[in-house]
């Protein structure tokens, strides 16, 4: 599998990412066990977690799995969501973020996170202070890494104003929602990180699996079980795209997960998608994007299935297509 810079960071990273949310959860530890090893195969070097991901059991299975070998991993996690009852167990204040890295560390079982994501945006902690958090983790050597998922391209960008203005670790990885049905990170997300020099690793390329066409037989599958999926994807012209581009991937012998993959990892400021699966079956199409010849072309064909977002300043009669933008 090729590598790609990561950022301004100087690591490489596979071009793919694995995604552990199903790890003690969809997956049991031996499913795990078995999807992780079908990723190292495949060459992936990287693998995403959360504290959140199955109340810990995600971070404790990869620590496990990590063994042996960590320095070869490059393994990031998040904070933010509730870890406990207590109402400071919570959001991106220093307080929370210094204990819920120390208890990541804890179940990871290493002695550093090299990614942290800042799992969504804290309206109530200001973005100095978040910052100043994660300055004080990495000045620790518990993080290597700053980053952040979830945030708007102006609570990015302001981040990394005041970063630099105080000389603290600047953000170095950002990870949007990004798929053919979800393109609102083409109109700033993506511009402000070619911009920054940030490493994008977008999650959910896929749609949960709308785009690989088994909802519209109504199979059961995330979509359907999953609320917050459900509400995500509940527009009715996604299901539209979703029909096109399973017709698109058909005549052209094209499998549609795969294809989804790829047409997300093709964006010039993609560095890796996320990808995930729940056994080692339904990770073989996620990792068979690598082999997608996803050219400008192909790409532009597929985002033309889809609505473009409007720009920015929403002055569309102004709008230029530029081919797979």
């Amino acid at each position: 599998m090729k590598t790609r810079l990561l950022g301004r960071t100087g690591i490489s990273v596979s071009g793919l990412c694995f995604g552990t949310m199903s790890f003690g959860g969809d997956a049991d530890e031996a499913t795990s066990a078995a999807m992780y090893k079908a990723c190292r195969d495949a060459g992936i070097n990287f693998f995403d977690c959360a504290d959140q991901y199955a109340k810990g059991k995600s971070e404790e299975i990869l620590g496990r799995l990590a063994k042996g070998h960590r320095d070869e991993l490059v393994l990031t996690t998040k904070c933010f969501g509730p870890t406990g009852n207590d109402v400071n167990a919570r959001g991106s204040s220093r307080r929370h973020v210094v204990r819920a890295v120390e208890a990541s560390l804890r179940r990871l079982q290493t002695d550093r996170i090299d990614v942290l994501f800042l799992h969504q945006f804290d309206a109530r902690t200001p973005i100095d202070e978040s910052m100043r958090a994660l300055e004080d983790v990495v000045r620790a050597g518990k993080v290597i890494y700053p980053a952040v998922s979830n945030w708007s391209a102006w609570q990015t960008q302001r981040a990394v104003d005041i970063q630099e203005r105080h000389n603290w670790a600047r953000l170095q990885v950002i990870q949007p929602m990004y798929s053919l049905v979800k393109r609102q990170a083409e109109v700033e997300i993506l511009p402000m990180a070619a911009a920054n020099g940030l490493g994008v690793t977008p999650y959910s390329p896929a749609a949960a699996g709308l785009l690989s066409g088994k909802y519209m037989e109504q199979a059961s599958g995330r979509l359907n079980m999953n609320k917050m999926y459900a509400t995500r994807y509940s527009e009715p012209w996604a299901f539209e795209v979703a029909e096109k581009f399973v017709g698109f991937c058909k005549e052209r012998g094209l499998h549609p997960v795969s294809t989804a993959i790829a047409w997300v990892g093709a964006h010039p400021a993609v560095t890796a998608p996320i990808i995930g699966a729940r056994n080692v079956e339904q990770l073989r199409d996620s990792l068979a994007a690598v082999n997608v010849d996803m050219t400008p072309a192909l790409r532009a064909e597929i985002a033309a299935l889809s609505p473009t977002p409007p720009p920015a300043t929403d002055r569309l009669e102004e709008q230029r297509t530029v081919p797979g933008a």
